[in-house]
């Protein structure tokens, strides 16, 4: 059982589904800093243990300019084009 934690307002909760996972990774997986205060720790923490746990990834940073406006386009059509999967780091 696996629970999914959605920090909109849900006042009557949407069910939803997890797609099958094969358990493992592949590929290209981003690592997008979004500039906030301590993301680039956490992400710094994450790529060392994806790096021991997934040898065969690709692990690709990125950062945005600032947390306080969107991702330029530029930068998500690179990391749309260059990544299978991305992570974000949102932490203070």
């Amino acid at each position: 059982m696996v629970t999914i934690l959605d920090p909109t307002d849900e006042r009557t909760p949407v069910e939803r589904q997890i797609t099958k996972r094969s358990g493992a990774l592949s590929g290209v997986i981003g690592l997008l800093d979004i500039s906030k205060p301590r993301g680039d720790v956490m992400l710094d923490e994450l790529e060392k243990l994806l790096a021991e746990k997934a040898p065969d990834v690709t692990l690709r940073r990125f950062k945005k300019p600032t947390f306080t406006k969107p991702c330029p386009d530029e930068l998500r059509h690179e990391i749309r084009d260059s990544c299978d999967l991305v992570l974000e780091a949102l932490a203070d």
